[in-house]
């Protein structure tokens, strides 16, 4: 008979049935008089689901108590040496402290990960339960990558991005959500606050000018008073609510802070930015291996590049046929040639494209917008039953300055060690500075329709519900160690996944704006290597955006931007995407008649966000890849 764990990774779901996974898990839902006994039988569905999934792991391999600690001492250690990291994640051991970004902090995180990957290579993986066996490669591959971008890849040296978020992050995480009284959070942001002289001189010595791109510094210059905005909009509307004081010395802070953010901001502009002028590519080299990390292994740059090409003629034939309907209902006596064109097929579609386009928000109504969508999505999921949804709250908010200039919308989730907390759904308005032509071309690309995917994609089913599952996970060395191509991947699958169900009564123009998007994520793909990888110009990127992925010229040149400052992550959503088909395709084979699609998202969603290879050995009771 095997031992029964009890171990910390999934004692949660070993000692507790259902119910009590339920208290645990969905405290709101279960002790709430006002959901229905519908609500309350999915989330006792979901926590059967979850128990099942992991069930294997409550018997223990003999190797499951020494990696366990090791595990838990990873995650204990890994909030000190990021504080704001841990804030952010939802350890608030270390509210008061800031982190250091110096020589002798990045020397402190090598060792640390050194010294966790001799521990796991002193444990055989064979000795684990399969959870283990997960957990143990994430934490490894981990390791490895946070060693490889820190010694090779060197970030820290020419990316004053991770900087202007940091201290943005420092003072917006400890004040986004209420997880304590709010003078204590105040007190926090003082703590800070006090502290960002030492961070902005230690920037300044760390970052090297000449390896700077300018496009990074051209950016950094635009954010990094973000963090001003948030203390006028988050800090100082409370003030009052402080003892005298408390008051007086988060108002000395924020002033020192001021004086700290300025100067930096004149560094960045007199000295940072006149120097910059280093090439934003990494090269095919480095390309490969910031690639292989941000997969796992998935596929080489050459294959995703060959599928992505194949999936780019694939979908534009797709709208064309979709827009024949569209345009012969509008135009009944149109005959269309046996052989089109290229530029035929462009045409018709290009013309189609225009009935969603006219349906647009007004400059000031994207966040409304957003929101009816949230209601027409949520109201969906539940009509048709898709996906159990739990009760977190989700916000729509305008998004904070200090976090603009790189994409329209991103989900905010609580971290990875809290469960229930709000979680922001962020959409940036039109820039101040932008001319009436560039906001309607903004306008046009996120139209009523591409406002409806846009929230699909970051909340509803996408990111802000399945992130909601993923926390659930009862092991927090699985809930730090996600996966970004499973989270891309699931929210762009997420988005044809509606339209396939039905979502706006199968509107056509709904699955051509669809597709369109997944043209973008298609294109995303190629851009990211031909210009990483290759020498792509921005003259190519923008055809190959507006002509071959008929994307709007603001759309296509933020794209451009975003291109450049990142790399390998506009990969993900793509690679994500065709994964996550691929794993429902063949549990569909594998199910036959018994395939119920509810049943099945809620499980691939019960196993946190690790990458989708290992969901699937889970689900299918395979080796666990290694």
């Amino acid at each position: 008979m095997p031992q029964v764990a009890t171990n910390w990774g999934t004692a949660a779901l070993c000692h507790q049935p259902p119910q009590g996974l339920c208290k645990y898990l969905y405290p709101a839902t279960i002790r709430s008089d006002t959901v229905n006994i519908d609500e309350k039988r999915s989330v006792l569905i979901v926590c059967c689901m979850l128990a099942l999934s992991v069930m294997p792991a409550c018997f223990a391999g003999e190797g499951d108590a020494p990696f366990e600690a090791l595990g838990r001492d990873y995650v204990d250690r890994l909030a000190a040496l990021s504080p704001v990291s841990a804030t952010v994640m939802g350890d608030h051991r270390f509210d008061a402290q800031l982190d250091d970004v110096d020589d002798a902090a990045r020397a402190k995180k090598a060792a640390f990960c050194r010294e966790i990957i001799a521990k796991l290579d002193a444990i055989d993986p064979a000795t684990l339960s399969r959870a283990n066996q997960v957990d143990y490669a994430l934490l490894k591959h981990e390791l490895r990558g946070k060693l490889w971008r820190q010694e090779t890849l060197e970030e820290w040296a020419w990316n004053p991005l991770a900087y202007t978020s940091l201290s943005g992050n420092a003072v917006y995480g400890l004040l986004a959500r209420d997880f304590a009284p709010l003078e204590e959070r105040l007190g926090h942001v003082a703590d800070r606050l006090e502290q960002f002289p030492r961070l902005f001189r230690q920037v300044r010595s760390t970052l090297q000018p000449d390896r700077v791109p300018k496009i990074h510094a051209e950016t950094a210059v635009k954010q990094n008073r973000g963090v001003l905005n948030i203390l006028d909009n988050m800090v100082k509307p409370h003030l009052g609510k402080l003892p005298p004081e408390a008051r007086q010395r988060l108002s000395a802070a924020m002033a020192k802070a001021g004086r700290a953010v300025e100067l930096h901001q004149e560094w960045l502009e007199l000295e940072l930015l006149p120097k910059a002028d280093a090439d934003f590519r990494i090269g095919a080299e480095m390309y490969d291996a910031k690639l292989a990390f941000s997969l796992h292994g998935s596929l080489t740059r050459h294959q995703v590049r060959q599928r992505a090409d194949k999936q780019l003629r694939d979908v534009r034939n797709e709208m064309y046929k979709i827009s024949q309907g569209l345009y012969e209902e509008q135009y009944p006596q149109t005959r269309f040639p046996t052989r089109p064109t290229n530029e035929y097929k462009q045409a018709i579609i290009r013309a189609c494209l225009e009935m969603a386009y006219a349906q647009a928000p007004k400059r000031d109504e994207i966040v409304e917008t957003a929101k009816r969508s949230l209601t027409l999505a949520t109201d969906f999921i539940r009509r048709e039953d898709l996906i159990t949804i739990p009760p977190d709250p989700l916000e729509i908010i305008v998004m904070p300055e200090f976090q603009r200039g790189v994409s329209l919308a991103y989900c905010d989730s609580p971290g990875a060690l809290e469960v229930g907390e709000k979680t922001f759904y962020a959409v940036a308005p039109p820039p101040a500075d932008w001319t009436p032509q560039q906001v309607e071309s903004l306008l046009r690309e996120y139209n009523v329709r591409s406002l409806h995917n846009l929230t699909i994609h970051e909340a509803m089913p996408g990111h802000f519900l399945q992130l909601a599952h993923s926390n659930r996970y009862p092991g927090k060395l699985r809930a730090v160690l996600s996966s970004g191509v499973f989270i891309e991947g699931w929210a762009v699958y997420s988005e044809l996944m509606m339209c396939d169900e039905g979502f706006l009564d199968d509107d056509p123009l709904m699955r051509l704006i669809v597709l369109k998007w997944y043209l973008r994520d298609t294109t995303n793909a190629i851009i990211d290597q031909a210009i990483h990888a290759g020498d792509m110009t921005r003259a190519e990127t923008m055809v190959l955006l507006t002509e071959g992925a008929f994307q709007e010229e603001r759309e296509a040149a933020a794209k451009w931007v975003r291109a450049q400052l990142t790399s390998a992550q506009l990969s993900t959503y793509f690679v994500g995407y065709l994964e996550h088909v691929a794993l429902r395709r063949e549990m569909e084979e594998a199910s036959g008649e018994e395939f119920r699609l509810k049943e099945y998202h809620d499980r691939v969603l019960s196993f946190g966000s690790p990458p989708v290879k290992y969901v699937r050995a889970l689900m299918l009771e395979e080796e666990i890849p290694r």
